[in-house]
């Protein structure tokens, strides 16, 4: 069974998109669950290891998948991913803001080179232990999105 927007010749798809939005941004769809993958850099395996080992033991959170990316949840929704050479957070945009000036090693989150929220935040090291000094942070993460309203 093909993409259900696209129409199906005997030679394969025609091309001709039938959706009542635009045609996906790219050629190809390589899934139909995610049809837009994240383009990272693979993470590394440390910081993945320290993370699991951080935030695994912490009651009601999950790991998964999220375009791609290891991903962590509370009550199914993400509050945490690893991107590259970093991880990313969702806090309160005020609390973001703060932690982008005064710390050296805060950034916005940008997937694929695109900004995200105000909320998403990416917080980089060099040695994955150094990710066991930001368990407050991930803890604020946790209990914001606990928080937040459903979308």
């Amino acid at each position: 069974m093909g993409h259900p927007n696209l129409r199906e010749s005997k030679s394969g798809y025609t091309g001709v998109w039938r959706g009542t939005s635009a045609p996906p941004p790219c050629q190809y769809i390589t899934s139909y669950r995610n049809p837009y993958p994240l383009k990272t850099d693979s993470p590394a395996n440390g910081h993945k290891s320290i993370i699991d080992s951080l935030l695994l033991k912490i009651p009601s959170v999950e790991a998964g998948d999220m375009s791609g990316l290891p991903a962590y949840f509370i009550n199914r929704k993400m509050f945490a991913c690893i991107h590259g050479s970093g991880v990313a957070l969702r806090l309160p945009a005020s609390t973001a803001t703060e932690l982008q000036f005064s710390r050296d090693n805060v950034v916005p989150f940008q997937p694929n080179g695109r900004p995200s929220s105000r909320e998403w935040v990416q917080i980089n090291h060099d040695d994955s232990a150094d990710y066991t000094k930001d368990l407050e942070l991930f803890q604020s993460s946790i209990d914001f999105v606990k928080a937040a309203k459903a979308r």
